[in-house]
């Protein structure tokens, strides 16, 4: 039997122990082995010494969270504690403070966690147009939104525009109920999944209401030309030529732009060929223009999608293969 005792004089003890001591009751919940007592703004621990480092491990997590953004959800506190694998810790691990982008409404730091999401940053930090190409999952749109709202609250933009093309995969837009916004929102869904993890929703209401953060079907840029604004094109490979060059030709002064996309995703009807594979390779060597490949291993969602792209690539790749060798029969 051994004790230690944790100082939590550099933060707030309420968000520490929770309203009521909630957060302190999980925390004694988690590691039942151990005597936890709380004494002022001192945590005394007694019991074995593996479980005592264990505990100290999630609580200088916890109190390093709270050092840097002073407030910590009690979902957040609970997923520090009960995250054992190495993707949930390091979620809240402040590895490098110039990798976060952006600080959610719950505390939760939004940053880039690959080294292509990286990649991404850097290129948006020093080029006005990037193309971000990969897989689903790999976190293409949600960095791509966090540059864009921390432009705007650096005050580097005065508004964000994000756009999406409206395809209709599978279904046709005119069957679906309600009026044209109620048809148009579940295809812009994602983007406002995104923004409601990064801005709390009061502002997020405001800034919409004002048409700081604009959120429309790519039909809506034709005859636009958007200056001092942060514009979003999310699954570009659902544009055809037209579409893609009318979006590259609205970006006006002081703006800048991320083109998402992933090529092996597309909804377009059989006739239309996606305009993404000529716009990355015609601007390839364009100074201001950066073009960033994610794959497979920039996967941050479920550890199964990774293994999931991996099996529909080398199908794809099977597949290609058998065409090739009927077609020269």
């Amino acid at each position: 039997m051994t004790e230690t005792i944790i100082n939590l004089d550099s933060i707030n003890p309420i968000e520490f122990f929770g309203v009521n001591n909630g957060k302190f009751e999980v925390l004694k919940k988690k590691f039942p082995l151990l005597k936890i007592l709380s004494r002022g703004s001192q945590l005394k621990i007694s019991g074995a010494p593996e479980q005592i480092d264990s505990a100290k491990e999630k609580i200088d997590l916890i109190v390093g969270y709270l050092q840097r953004d002073g407030h910590l959800s009690d979902n957040y506190f609970e997923q520090i504690l009960g995250g054992d694998d190495a993707e949930t810790i390091d979620n809240f691990v402040d590895k490098n403070p110039n990798d976060i982008l952006v600080f959610g409404p719950n505390g939760k730091t939004v940053r880039a966690r690959t080294a292509n999401q990286k990649k991404m940053v850097q290129a948006a930090d020093k080029n006005d147009i990037v193309f971000a190409i990969g897989p689903a999952g790999t976190g293409k749109t949600y960095t791509a939104v966090a540059l864009a709202v921390r432009a705007l609250k650096n005050k580097i933009v005065k508004k964000i525009i994000l756009t999406r093309p409206a395809v209709e995969a599978g279904e046709s837009l005119g069957f679906l109920p309600g009026d044209l916004k109620e048809k148009i929102d579940p295809y812009l869904r994602p983007l406002y999944d995104a923004l409601d993890d990064m801005i709390p929703a009061d502002k997020l209401g405001y800034y919409m209401s004002t048409r700081t953060i604009e959120i429309a079907p790519l039909a809506y840029m034709r005859g636009r030309t958007l200056d001092n604004a942060f514009i979003i094109l999310d699954e570009s490979q659902n544009t055809n030529d037209l579409q893609l060059k009318m979006f590259l030709t609205r970006i006006g002064a002081n703006a800048k732009a991320i083109i998402t996309g992933d090529p092996t995703q597309i909804d377009l009807p059989r006739n239309q060929r996606s305009g993404l594979e000529k716009a990355t390779r015609i601007l390839k060597n364009i100074d201001g223009i950066a073009h960033i490949m994610l794959d497979e291993e920039d996967v941050v969602r479920h550890k199964l999608v990774k293994a999931i792209i991996k099996a529909y690539d080398k199908d794809h790749k099977e597949e290609d293969d058998h065409y090739k060798g009927h077609n020269h029969r």
